[in-house]
């Protein structure tokens, strides 16, 4: 395999062997996710691989209180510490499309959303009027996937997903979506007053 050739898929599955089989974060074990980009579009790979960013929760939150999530929509991840620091997730995922719908700084986690039901936000209707009026919970074009968390900014959710070639793209209305997998565990993990910060 040729410098020129090496797939995403190639680097991190070299780089979990060379690690001796620690407990990588989700967002390292891109082998087990659908591949979406061609194998072919080697400019697009390395820039997915080089961009994301390492973080430590002491660069952005002053405690673990009931757990902190970092959204970083630079490198399209979304990071989760537990209070106690006994869990730390890495997951891939959508970004707000643009920076018009981008809203960064901090809030908590103000409800939590079991197989939530999807209204598009009146903004939303007027761009696009052929939008349903509601989508329930447990249809899988439901666009908050199998579970959604609000945020105090009103509109703005963590939630899983319907179409996972969404993940690692500029593909949402401000929100920040999960494979439906990742958004479950993290789910079970939060509680109302989880701190978030978009960066």
């Amino acid at each position: 395999m040729t410098a020129s050739k090496l797939s995403r898929r190639a680097i991190l599955s070299s780089g979990a062997l060379a690690l001796g089989g620690i407990a990588m974060p989700s967002v390292l074990r891109a082998q087990s996710l659908p591949e979406y980009e061609p194998e072919s579009n080697v400019r697009t790979t390395r820039r997915n691989v080089m961009g994301f960013r390492n973080h430590h929760w002491r660069d952005h939150f002053s405690n673990l209180r009931r757990g902190a999530i970092l959204c970083d929509t630079y490198s399209r991840a979304l990071h989760y510490w537990s209070e106690d620091e006994s869990i730390y997730l890495a997951h891939p995922c959508s970004v707000p499309m643009t920076e018009e719908f981008t809203r960064r700084g901090t809030t908590e986690i103000t409800l939590l959303r079991y197989q939530p039901t999807w209204i598009p936000t009146p903004n939303m209707r007027q761009r696009d009027p052929s939008l349903p009026e509601r989508v329930e919970g447990g249809d899988p074009t439901n666009p908050l996937g199998t579970r959604a968390m609000n945020l105090g900014w009103r509109y703005y959710r963590i939630h899983g997903i319907d179409n996972p070639a969404k993940i690692g793209r500029r593909a949402s209305n401000g929100c920040f979506g999960l494979l439906n997998p990742h958004v479950e565990r993290l789910y079970e993990l939060v509680q109302v007053g989880t701190q978030v910060r978009v960066i």
